[in-house]
């Protein structure tokens, strides 16, 4: 009862801080998101502080005024708290409190004091905070938001709504949550920002579904728990929904999330996400920038290899600006099958996930395991590079499976995916898993999707994990199976061809043959009647 009390009040302050962009005519404006995730980012923050402060602290918990507990504090006793604080804990000074600005929202100049307010608190959380870009600059917390009113004289006013806003209800009694309310809460808060399907490189948010398939698999029921000090990584990391359910498998203490992404935007969704997850640890390896052009995550001049590693890259991208600087002898090992050629009528059709899964499969420790979303054509194509990626896959014995999605997964595009799983410890069956039939058509907004329910969810995980033979769901076979077959990854060239025989007697089998007998004749005489008919009309056709 407590979980959707606050679920749903949560909902409420994320609905009241859009009206208010919306009454200040930031509606629908290309900034209304940096202004709702960030005002909702330092209330959660300050939130959090208080959570921890009165855990340590007695006599904090105690108080009516928690806030005046902690500003009557020396600055000894106050920094020795802030020691104590968990990692993920923002470092705030009283003067940084929702309160402390609420009691001065009447002062002139309001504006200015709020975003200074979080531009001070983003300088002294930098070295945690702050998202990295390949360059090295610093992607700071928080923005001047009052900047985004157009008319100065209403910036006071605009700050002084949110902050009555802010000051109504605290996020405290949330702080025991698990995964599954703040995942909830993210797909919430950003579903308004997520019409462009992650621009140019990624999807901001990646199906629920896609996602829990994708991290059931990678990391069984069986093994949770035992799986410690290990590193994730997504080089096309969006918001990082996919990244969240592998860590939340493995436990958000146990590993290290490493991410690139060439979008500013889901970088800033994605830093958030950690927030929300119990995975500040891991922000100082977000990274933005573009990961096939200049790959950030390296261990000495090598590409760095991790345990872990989901994506769901885009699928195609015109890259033709440095498709020939990609072709280098640096890159010959990383781009071992090849890369895509310009299409000089096209290039927005470049095929860019082959070089996202060849940059995937070498940034794979030995003894790893990888999960990456592929268009359904790579895993029939005859030729080309998507053929030569296959075959390393198999000669090299590093596939684990595929599973081919329903139609219409992702309600932002038509185009059918599989989930390729790379496992170089697979020497045993390879799982091919034909899901196409499976889920239910619904429709979101002007598209439809196809929604699937968590026993077929379910369903999908046990036959991969188990490597179950059902018909016309799928397969287990052996490496040479699929050579067999020109390498092919599609379970429905593998199901068994069943032809039904029925027991007759003689007296059954001569009435079916008689009974076509007489069919034939009937039609046989009807195509007699139709060449008559046609030859009578073509010879009263007269030249005029």
């Amino acid at each position: 009862m407590v979980e959707l009390e606050f679920k749903a009040k949560t909902q409420e302050l994320i609905d009241s801080l859009k009206s208010i962009c919306a009454n200040y005519g930031l509606g629908n404006d290309g900034n209304e998101f940096k202004i709702i995730t960030q005002i909702f980012l330092y209330k959660f923050l300050n939130d959090k502080f208080a959570y921890e402060a009165k855990k340590i602290d007695e006599d904090v918990a105690k108080a009516n005024n928690w806030e005046k507990s902690l500003s009557d504090m020396s600055e000894e006793d106050y920094e020795m708290l802030q020691l104590q604080m968990s990692a993920d804990t923002a470092r705030l000074e009283p003067q940084h409190f929702i309160s402390y600005l609420f009691s001065q929202s009447n002062a002139p100049d309001f504006a200015k004091l709020f975003d200074d307010t979080l531009i001070d608190i983003a300088i002294k959380n930098n070295d945690i905070f702050a998202v990295k870009t390949d360059g090295g600059a610093k992607v700071v917390l928080f923005d001047r938001l009052s900047q985004y009113i157009a008319d100065e004289s209403k910036r006071d006013d605009f700050c002084r709504a949110v902050i009555n806003k802010l000051i109504e209800f605290s996020f405290e009694r949330i702080f025991d949550q698990k995964f599954d309310f703040y995942a909830g809460i993210f797909e919430y808060l950003i579903k308004d920002y997520n019409s462009n399907s992650g621009g140019k490189y990624a999807e901001y948010f990646t199906p629920h579904a896609v996602a829990r398939i994708m991290a059931e698999i990678l990391v069984p029921q069986a093994e949770r728990g035992t799986v410690r000090d290990v590193t994730c990584y997504d080089p096309s990391a969006g918001s990082g929904t996919l990244l969240m359910n592998v860590a939340h498998a493995i436990g958000e203490d146990r590993c290290t999330i490493y991410t690139q992404d060439i979008s500013q935007k889901s970088s800033n969704l994605l830093r958030l996400n950690l927030i929300l997850n119990n995975l500040v640890h891991s922000i100082p390896n977000v990274i933005q920038g573009n990961t096939i052009y200049h790959p950030y995550h390296k261990d000495d001049e090598k590409l760095k290899q991790f345990d872990y590693i989901v994506s769901n890259p885009p699928f195609k991208l015109d890259f033709s600006d440095y498709r020939d600087a990609l072709d280098s002898k640096e890159n010959k090992e990383r781009f071992f099958a090849g890369i895509p050629k310009i299409k000089p009528k096209s290039a927005d059709k470049m095929e860019i996930y082959q070089l996202f899964l060849q940059h995937i499969i070498v940034s794979l420790k030995k003894g790893g395991k990888a999960a990456v979303v592929v268009p359904t054509g790579f895993i029939t194509a005859q030729s080309g590079i998507d053929k030569k990626i296959r075959q390393k896959l198999v000669d090299e014995k590093m596939l684990a499976g595929v599973v081919s999605m329903p139609s219409n997964i992702f309600a932002t595009t038509g185009t059918n995916v599989s989930i390729l799983f790379i496992d170089d410890s697979n020497d045993g069956n390879v799982v091919l898993i034909d899901a196409s039939n499976l889920g239910e058509k619904v429709k979101e907004g002007k598209n439809q999707k196809t929604v699937l329910s968590a026993k077929e969810e379910q369903q999908i995980v046990d036959v991969f994990n188990n490597k179950d033979q059902v018909d016309d769901l799928s397969v287990a076979v052996s490496y040479d199976d699929i050579k067999a077959k020109n390498y092919s990854f599609s379970a429905g060239q593998y199901f068994e061809v069943k032809i039904e025989y029925t027991d007759i007697t003689p007296d059954q089998f001569k009435e079916k043959m008689q009974c076509f007998t007489n069919n034939l004749d009937s039609l046989f005489e009807q195509s007699n009647e139709l060449e008559t008919d046609i030859k009578k009309q073509l010879a009263g056709l007269k030249y005029e």
